[in-house]
C-alpha cells in the first residue's frame, strides 16, 4: 500500500424508517448502494447541462441539509450534490461501525469512485474539513478545488465550546448525558445547537428553526443516532492525536488542490486564531474571514461564501 492510499473497508446495516427527510424546492434526494456502504445525496442540480460536479460534506452532528442555502447560489457554475456520511442525515450506519476520520474519508472516496464524479470542487465544514483534507491528500485526482469552512484540524488549545465534543469521546459519557438530558424537548436541544454554531442566534427565521426542530425530533428516534456522534466525536479525537503521514496537519501540507479556508471571528467551535496556520499549511490557500460569522459560515452567510467560492472555481474551470 502507498503512502497515498487508505486502508480497506467492510460493509453496513440497514437503517430504520422514521420521519421523511425534509427536501427543499430544487433539491432531490438519491440513495446510493456501494458494496457494505448505503450513503444518501442530496442533489441540486446545476442550472445547464456540463457543470462540473461539486461535493458538499458537512460537520459533526450535520446533515446534507446544512448545504441547502449555499447550493442554489453556485448552481450556475456547478452540479452539487450534499452527501450525509455514514449514519448522519438519512444515510444508515457503517456495518462496520467505523466512524473514524478516516473511515468518512473513505466513505467519500468510494462514493466518487463508483459514481466516477470526480474530480469534484470539494466543500467541507468542521468535521467534514478533516475528511476532505485526508480525501484531498490521498487522493488528489479526485478534487479539482477545496473548500474548508471551520475545518476541524488539530489545536493545542482547544476551544471552550469545542469541550463537549472532546468530552463525548469519553467512555459513558454520552450514556450519561443522554440520560441526563431526556426531559429535553427538541426545541431546547435545537436552540442550544444553534447558539453554540451561530454567530448570531436570532438570525435563523422562525421557518428555519421550526425546520431545524423537526430534524431534531426525527434524528433522535433514530437507535444509532447517539453512537454515530459518540464514535464520530472519538474519531475526530484520535485524528488530532495521529502523528506521522497521517496527521491532519502533514496532510493538510500534501494537498495540491487549490484551496479556499473560511473561518468565522465568533466561532466557538474552531478558533479563529487557526486560520492563520492553515493558510501556511494548505499552499497557496486563499483566506475568507467574516467576524460575525460562527462555526457554519455557509448557512449563515451563504452569499459571500458563494462568492468567494465563485472565484476560485472560475480560477481553476480547466478550461
Amino acid at each position: 500500500m502507498s503512502s497515498t492510499e487508505l486502508p480497506e473497508s467492510v460493509a453496513v446495516a440497514a437503517a430504520p424508517r422514521v420521519a421523511p427527510v425534509r427536501v427543499v424546492e430544487g433539491e432531490e434526494l438519491r440513495s446510493v448502494a456501494l458494496p457494505g456502504l448505503s450513503l444518501t445525496v442530496r442533489a441540486r442540480p446545476g442550472s445547464r447541462t456540463g457543470l462540473p460536479p461539486a461535493l458538499y460534506v458537512h460537520g459533526l452532528g450535520g446533515s446534507s441539509q446544512n448545504w441547502s442555502a449555499l447550493m442554489p447560489l453556485l448552481a450556475d457554475v456547478v452540479d452539487g450534490e450534499a452527501l450525509d456520511l455514514p449514519g448522519f442525515g438519512d444515510s444508515p450506519p457503517p456495518d462496520d461501525g467505523n466512524y473514524s476520520v478516516t473511515g468518512h474519508a473513505r466513505a467519500v472516496i468510494r462514493l466518487l469512485d463508483a459514481r466516477g464524479r470526480g474530480p469534484v470542487h470539494l466543500f467541507a465544514n468542521s468535521l467534514g474539513g478533516s475528511v476532505a483534507t485526508r480525501v484531498a491528500a490521498a487522493r488528489p485526482d479526485l478534487v479539482r478545488t477545496l473548500t474548508l469552512i471551520s475545518p476541524a484540524m488539530p489545536e493545542i488549545r482547544v476551544q471552550r465550546g469545542a469541550l463537549p465534543t472532546a468530552l463525548m469521546a469519553l467512555p459513558g459519557v454520552t450514556p450519561l448525558f443522554a440520560r441526563l438530558s431526556r426531559d429535553w424537548t427538541a426545541e431546547e436541544r435545537t436552540r442550544g445547537v444553534l447558539a453554540l454554531c451561530y454567530g448570531n442566534p436570532a438570525s435563523v427565521s422562525e421557518e428555519e428553526l421550526g425546520a431545524a426542530v423537526a430534524e431534531t425530533e426525527r434524528r433522535l428516534q433514530l437507535p444509532y443516532f447517539w453512537d454515530a456522534m459518540t464514535c464520530s466525536a472519538r474519531g475526530i479525537v484520535n485524528a488530532y492525536t495521529l502523528g506521522g503521514q497521517y496527521g491532519l496537519w502533514r496532510q493538510a501540507e500534501r494537498v495540491l488542490a487549490p484551496t479556499l479556508l473560511v473561518y468565522g471571528g465568533r466561532d466557538q467551535l474552531i478558533a479563529f486564531r487557526m486560520a492563520r496556520k492553515a493558510s501556511r499549511a494548505f499552499r497557496g490557500s486563499r483566506l475568507l474571514t467574516l467576524p460575525e460569522a460562527g462555526h457554519v459560515a455557509m448557512m449563515e452567510f451563504p452569499r459571500e461564501v458563494a462568492a468567494a467560492a465563485r472565484d476560485l472555481i472560475a480560477d481553476n474551470d480547466g478550461s
